[in-house]
């Protein structure tokens, strides 16, 4: 038994490192190039939708459309629409005062955002370049146009952003949050971008071609977490997605572990819908070798459920460690206690190292744009680690629970100036 615990260990060791060594050249491509900017001029400024699907968002929904509204960009170039889907509340009298047009959407049976942009999609008349999609609390830059127009005229299907946080500040879980979608940004899009492989999207904030609308019908993508589904499909598909370091999005994190257990259960099963229905697809991906084999290679990565192999590891050492608490001391079971004990020490301890590393980098790294109290950007980076930690439970649950999705209250009404103090 203690032969077998040793090699499990080394195994489960062995394939988490190898399998996500990868992103540490993406740790230092992200370090060494971190002010690295694209000198590209387009050629042309794209005409552009900006969609926002909003359910009961009277709260948040004006403060973004004061920001699209304030863009550095011709304003006959973007058009801003707000499709109030489900809504008992303001959201589509604030949304019109605010410039935008509405499209209403009433169908319960067909909730989520995918659906709403579906339904958007079919719904509109007019053609445009591309679509920016972004959720009711977002707050963009008066650049934020202009920067992703940049990248798009490189001919990209699609763009993603740079991706901060309104409340960062006000407890761990916001900060947990917003330094994980900092890393993602800085240390996972930013690199893949410099390397030339495909970016992700990420939840919020990015900029879909037309091209890939028509070709898609509308918007299919219609799982738990539909931007990791899209962002699959591009990988598989070939087609393109960029990241644009310029453009700086601000959106609300769930500040009530309530609210956040739901929101990660619904993302941890989306992401096993994901690889349940993409893995095969990424794996030919990765088999035939051509130009994406390595983009697939990463969103498997992405989505492969790799918190569930820390869990396995130290569930089997408890396991063995609590069946063999119940048999006679022997010199072979301390020898036993001994390794398991180690074990279950060394994983947690490192799995608290390498995400307290990745997540101090993050904060050194963004120190600047990170609107916070010194002291408290300080003591959250320590809890970082803990708030990725809580997935664990997370994972487990979203195997056997059934998962709906479910509307988070936006209640930080902040401007573009709060952001700017």
């Amino acid at each position: 038994m203690l032969q077998f615990v040793r090699t499990f260990n080394m195994v489960i060791f062995w394939v988490i490192t190898l399998t996500y060594l990868y992103q540490i050249v993406y740790l230092v491509v992200g370090l060494i190039a971190r002010n690295k900017k694209s000198n590209y001029v387009p050629k042309k400024l794209h005409r552009y939708a900006a969609i926002i699907a909003a359910r009961n968002e009277e709260a948040v929904i004006g403060e973004l459309l004061k920001t699209l509204c304030a863009q550095k960009y011709p304003k006959h170039l973007l058009d801003l629409y707000v499709i109030a889907d489900n809504c008992t509340d303001a959201t589509a009298d604030v949304a019109r005062a605010n410039g935008a047009t509405v499209v209403i959407r009433n169908d319960l049976q067909k909730i989520g955002k995918g659906y709403a942009l579906d339904y958007f999609f079919h719904q509109l008349e007019e053609t445009y370049d591309g679509y920016f999609v972004f959720d009711a609390d977002n707050l963009v830059d008066e650049n934020f146009v202009m920067e992703m127009n940049r990248v798009f005229d490189q001919g990209y299907a699609a763009v993603t952003s740079y991706r901060n946080s309104k409340n960062y500040d006000s407890n761990w879980l916001t900060a947990g949050y917003s330094l994980w979608f900092l890393r993602e940004a800085c240390f996972l899009n930013h690199p893949r971008m410099l390397l030339g492989t495909n970016c992700a999207i990420s939840g919020t904030g990015f900029l879909i071609s037309h091209k890939l609308i028509e070709k898609h019908g509308g918007w299919p993508f219609h799982l738990l977490t539909e931007d990791i589904e899209f962002s699959v499909n591009c990988a598989v598909d070939g087609d393109r997605i960029g990241y644009a370091g310029g453009a700086v999005l601000y959106d609300e994190q769930p500040a009530s572990f309530r609210q956040s257990w739901n929101q990660r259960l619904r993302w941890s099963k989306g992401f096993y819908q994901v690889i349940t229905k993409y893995c095969w697809k990424l794996i030919g991906g990765i088999l035939r070798g051509k130009r994406n084999a390595f983009s697939c290679f990463d969103m498997l990565m992405t989505v492969a459920p790799s918190i569930m192999l820390t869990f396995v590891c130290i569930a089997v050492n408890l396991f063995v460690l609590l069946t063999y608490a119940m048999e006679p001391f022997t010199w072979d079971a301390i020898r036993l206690y001994e390794e398991t004990i180690n074990s279950l020490w060394t994983t947690v301890r490192n799995f608290y190292l390498v995400l307290l590393m990745y997540g101090g980098l993050t904060l050194l790294s963004e120190w600047k744009v990170i609107r916070c109290p010194a002291w408290k950007k300080l003591l959250y980076v320590f809890a970082f680690p803990v708030f990725l930690l809580t997935y664990v439970p997370i994972s487990i649950a979203a195997l056997f629970q059934k998962v709906e999705w479910k509307p988070i209250k936006h209640s930080v009404n902040k401007t573009m100036d709060d952001m700017k103090e």
